[in-house]
Parts: structure tokens; sequence; C-alpha cells
């Protein structure tokens, strides 16, 4: 109880706005850093190649993950409608990949949606 309300006093008058403010230097400093270093990066060198695979592989591992192992009320879901509803949004992203990934994750999100109600 000692420790509640010792942090609900830190937060409040000065301590909140403190707290705010060196949030917002700590992310708009880092912000700052990448956008002074971007203008020396190479995009066609190995190393950002690989950050950019690994950032795709990161990517896909959490989509899988999010279809075949969510978590609340995604997986109440069967699976079978989850992989349904995944493929019929991937068919619509590859017929016209340039142009067709809104309209493939509205598909999916459509299609979730309408399960949702229907069921």
């Amino acid at each position: 109880m000692d420790a509640l309300n010792q942090m609900s006093n830190s937060f409040s008058g000065w301590g909140l706005w403190i707290a705010l403010v060196g949030a917002c230097l700590g992310t708009y400093f880092c912000r700052a850093i990448g956008v002074f270093l971007s203008q020396s990066i190479n995009q066609e060198s190995e190393i950002f190649r690989w950050l950019a695979a690994v950032t795709y592989a990161m990517v896909a591992a959490l989509t899988t993950r999010l279809i075949v192992m969510p978590l609340g009320l995604m997986a109440t879901v069967p699976l079978w409608v989850r992989i349904l509803i995944c493929a019929l949004a991937i068919g619509v992203m590859v017929s016209n990949p340039a142009k067709r990934l809104v309209p493939a994750l509205l598909t999916g999100t459509l299609l979730m949606v309408g399960y949702g109600v229907i069921r």
C-alpha cells in the first residue's frame, strides 16, 4: 500500500509533467538520430538487405502466430475458419499484388467481422 501511495504521489503535480517531458525527449531524440543517420545509409548494402529480411521474417512469424495460436476473442474462432479467411485474403492479394494490399486487408477484416456477426 505504501508503494502505491508513493507512486501516486510521484505522479501528481510536477512529477507527471517531468515524466511526460522525459518520455517526449527520449522518443524524439531517438527519432532525430534515425533521421540524421538515414542520410548515410546505403539501401543496396548487404546489412540493409539483411535487416529487411529479418524484419519481414518477424512480421511473418507474428502473423502466423496470430493465425495459429491467437489469444483473446480470436481464439474463439475455429482454426479452419481463420485459415480459410487468410487464404481468401491472400487470393485477393495475389490477383494483382501492386494494387491489392488494401482490398486484401479489407477482405480479411470484413470476413472475420462477418463470421463474428453470423455466429
